[in-house]
């Protein structure tokens, strides 16, 4: 599948990683990218008629229902937003911040791929990359409930997959360690660039490749997983939050 000429919706774009996708998937031809951001005020983007921004809050049933219908044309949907509060499942102060990342780690990509049914994405012609975390295989337990959330990712875009074999979708798991964007800020380095994310990204959907480690160290962390998952495990369970 190719990038040039294709119609995309971009969630999270005004991140990190969303401004390397937008850069990217202009550097690759892209016809049409509709930059979904929660509050496009004091945002700038490139000066490029291809882009459009769209309020999109992925968390919000009615904010996704007048961004799908804005964005009805696209083919390719990047699941791109989301969030993390670092904490534990016990050592929080509550459950607010957990739910909020299952809110728009999880649902809101569920949601908003429901709401894109009748859209182009659902063809031989579509396409779906959701952007996860190598958390979603092994559990951070200092950030316990993020890894939640990814996991439950992870098994909806397999889930998809299998959904949407049959109408030729391709569904891509994008799953990188640390990323150098402010919300990986207070990670250890070294630390994945977001350019390195969306480059691996486009490579993994116009080659068909199902599930990426983007970056050097991204590739690491899964052959380690690969190799002995249990001493992944145990190796990451040593960072825990006092309660």
């Amino acid at each position: 599948m190719k990038i040039a000429g294709a119609k995309v919706l971009l969630t999270g774009a005004n991140g990190g990683i969303g401004r390397a996708f937008a850069d990217e998937l202009l550097r690759r031809g892209a016809g049409k990218v509709y930059l979904g951001v929660r509050n496009a005020s004091g945002q700038t983007f490139p000066d490029d008629p291809r882009l459009e921004v769209v309020q999109l809050d992925v968390a919000d049933a009615a904010s996704i229902s007048a961004a799908a219908a804005k964005a009805s044309d696209v083919n390719i949907l990047i699941n791109n937003a989301g969030f993390a509060a670092f904490t534990g499942g016990i050592a929080a102060p509550s459950i607010d911040a957990a739910r909020r990342e299952m809110d728009v780690n999880y649902f809101g990509p569920l949601q908003l791929t429901r709401a894109l049914k009748e859209s182009p994405v659902f063809s031989s012609a579509g396409a779906i990359i959701n952007i996860i975390s190598f958390l979603g295989l092994a559990t951070l337990p200092a950030a316990g409930t993020y890894s939640a959330s990814k996991s439950a990712a992870l098994a909806l875009t397999r889930t998809l997959r299998a959904e949407l074999k049959a109408k030729g979708t391709r569904v891509v798991a994008v799953l990188p360690v640390q990323v150098d964007t402010p919300m990986g800020a207070g990670l250890p380095e070294p630390r994945v660039k977001p350019a390195e994310v969306a480059a691996e990204a486009l490579d993994a959907l116009e080659t068909g490749l199902e599930e990426v480690f983007p970056g050097h160290l991204s590739k690491e962390a899964a052959a380690g997983f690969k190799a002995d998952p249990a001493a992944v495990q145990a190796r990451l369970s040593q960072f825990v939050r006092p309660i």
